[in-house]
């Protein structure tokens, strides 16, 4: 057996709220096999042990991003760049892309919507390992209606029956997760506006039957007033964006909804863009404020948030991840629950609780180092030493020159023998 422990200054064991002085994991294959007090985890080795030290460094759970689309470029066209390439030109542009969210310590990114079942195969790729990248959780082609919110991904449907045979199509193309777009989006040239409601809500709640009778979840893609009440009643797992868009273009957040997607347990990833502070700039403080209270307020009344990026979109580059997470604490939101959206709450919300998002024995060794201290200031999740993504070891490339020159520790040779 082939295990590495790994000690710093500090360990964030998930939730985050729950740190170690002094800390560490102990890692065998794919596998957490202890986490804790380093002279409690110590007495879990076995000779040959490897020791990895980071005095000055933090270990935490590897970042979850809950809304990415690896098959856009990030752009200023992605959609003609996706219709203007082959699957083959397409699919080595997601590697690339899966390899950047790496590089930021993103250990599990859930795709919400490609062309071609396209996710899948780089899925597959990355868990045979191929490649290096995070665990992708793929929704392959969301389903829309005729002409509405990124048809051109093949997931157009009309009716109940198109609605169902294309619910278990993806199933069968090896879906993680069910994607609707239950409103407009602003992605689609000459599609419905983004409060428009795009399915009834009776038809939402065919999607989600049918989703749930194959054992997958429903991520609905809401900016609209309408659209979220309809996805709150259909029993969606999740909501996108959740913005509250009204007609004039304005949010109007309703209370009883909130209370519903409490009551509901429904988690709510509002996919903020990581350029978000440049859009605030331009709008105004004002504009910015009025826009930006909703979310505010689901923070602040318990509503389960969860983080993602959106990446893929005009400008929304992969691996933006800590720049989404400090819209959040531009809100006001503390730090240890910022970081839990991104780990133990993301892991809940993506059906993965009892396998990542914490480091416990058992749990898959999805493991982030970083230097400093990331409950007293987020910009430290951006100096990423090491990433393990299910127990494989990932320097990326940034802290390649920074790794070849640090010095050896003393402890870092075999032990324990």
């Amino acid at each position: 057996m082939n295990q590495v422990l790994i000690t710093a200054g500090r360990i964030l064991l998930g939730p985050s709220s729950t740190h170690i002085d002094d800390g560490a994991v102990l890692v065998s294959g794919a596998t957490i096999v202890a986490a804790g007090a380093r002279n409690d985890v110590l007495a879990h080795t076995e000779p040959g042990c490897r020791v990895m030290d980071f005095p000055g460094a933090t270990v935490l759970p590897g970042l979850i991003d809950c809304h990415v689309h690896l098959a856009f470029d990030a752009g200023p066209d992605p959609v003609t760049t996706l219709t203007d390439s082959d699957d083959a030109t397409l699919l080595l542009g997601m590697a690339g892309r899966a390899q950047q969210l790496l590089d930021a310590g993103i250990t599990t990114a859930r795709d919400l919507g490609d062309r071609g079942g396209l996710s899948v195969r780089l899925r597959d790729a990355i868990s045979d390992g191929a490649m290096a990248g995070p665990r992708i959780l793929a929704a392959t082609a969301p389903l829309t209606p005729p002409k509405g919110h990124c048809w051109f991904l093949g997931g157009e449907v009309e009716g109940e029956n198109e609605i169902r045979q294309k619910v278990r199509r993806n199933a069968e193309e090896g879906a993680d997760v069910i994607k609707v777009m239950a409103t407009g989006g602003g992605l689609t040239r000459g599609g419905p506006s983004i409060w428009q409601l795009q399915f009834t809500t009776e038809e939402l709640a065919v999607v989600v039957e049918e989703a749930h009778r194959l054992g997958l979840p429903v991520a609905a893609h809401a900016h609209g007033v309408q659209g979220i009440a309809a996805s709150i009643t259909a029993g969606v797992d999740t909501i996108e964006h959740c913005s509250w868009m009204t007609e004039d273009g304005t949010p109007e957040l309703r209370e009883d909804l909130i209370a519903q997607l409490i009551a509901k347990q429904i988690h709510v990833c509002p996919a903020n863009h990581p350029n978000w502070q440049a859009f605030a700039d331009r709008v105004g403080p004002e504009k910015a404020a009025a826009l930006f209270a909703p979310t505010r307020r689901m923070a602040e009344s318990g509503v389960q948030l969860v983080a993602g990026t959106d990446a893929g979109i005009p400008r929304a580059y992969f691996g933006g991840l800590i720049s989404s997470l400090e819209f959040f604490e531009h809100l006001g939101v503390p730090r240890h629950r910022i970081i839990d959206m991104a780990t133990t709450s993301a892991a809940s919300a993506l059906r993965l609780g009892d396998q990542t998002g914490r480091l416990a024995t058992g749990y898959r060794a999805d493991i982030l180092i970083v230097d400093g201290d990331p409950l007293t200031g987020l910009d430290a999740l951006r100096a990423v030493r090491l990433v393990l993504a299910g127990g494989r070891f990932h320097v990326p490339h940034s802290a390649v020159a920074a790794w070849a020159q640090r010095p050896a520790s003393a402890e870092e040779a075999d032990c324990c023998a």
